[in-house]
């Protein structure tokens, strides 16, 4: 079940959720309008899921920076968002999508328990100019059926994310760098 936007203002306003820095203006009928933050990681040369993933960072200028097609781009939100009751559905929304934005396709489940900065794969289908802490998607909380299970208890590998994180599936792969 999906909150409404008066229902995560009211389980934000109970502490059962993790919006910050949060503004009531973002809230829409049935999610919280999130903003891209302000650094991205540029992946570099061809990738390989046995060694950690090669990149650049930079700081998004004012000026916005224009991302180009066949580069992959990791991101994060501008807000931490979280929460221990519910868990969390993140996604770009139409205006990104018409502009050729592609962005957390593949990773938008947010766990119970899970309190971070999300870290964003960005592609982008031509060049487009993105500029800090704009509108970029869509976050919905959603009610857990069962006994919840806390993502930081499950010592999983992603539990201390604190900004962008690279893919570490390299910790899995046998032969792979540790």
């Amino acid at each position: 079940m999906i909150l409404t936007g008066p229902a995560i203002a009211a389980a934000r306003a109970a502490a059962e959720i993790t919006i910050e820095p949060y503004d009531p203006a973002r809230l829409s009928p049935n999610a919280y309008d999130w903003c891209l933050g302000d650094t991205l990681r540029i992946c570099a040369g061809d990738l390989d899921a046995a060694v950690p993933t090669p990149y650049t960072e930079t700081t998004i200028p004012l000026s916005g920076l224009v991302l180009e097609p066949g580069v992959l781009y990791l991101g994060v939100t501008h807000e931490r968002t979280g929460s221990e009751t519910y868990a969390q559905l993140l996604n770009g929304n139409r205006a990104i999508g018409a502009l050729g934005i592609w962005v957390h396709v593949s990773a938008p489940l947010g766990h119970q328990g899970h309190a971070i900065r999300w870290t964003l794969e960005i592609r982008v289908a031509r060049p487009v100019r993105v500029y800090p802490q704009m509108t970029f998607g869509k976050l919905v909380f959603l009610r857990c059926l069962g006994t919840a299970a806390s993502y930081q208890l499950h010592g999983q590998k992603y539990t201390s994310t604190a900004g962008i994180d690279i893919s570490r599936l390299y910790e899995e792969l046998a032969g792979g760098a540790m």
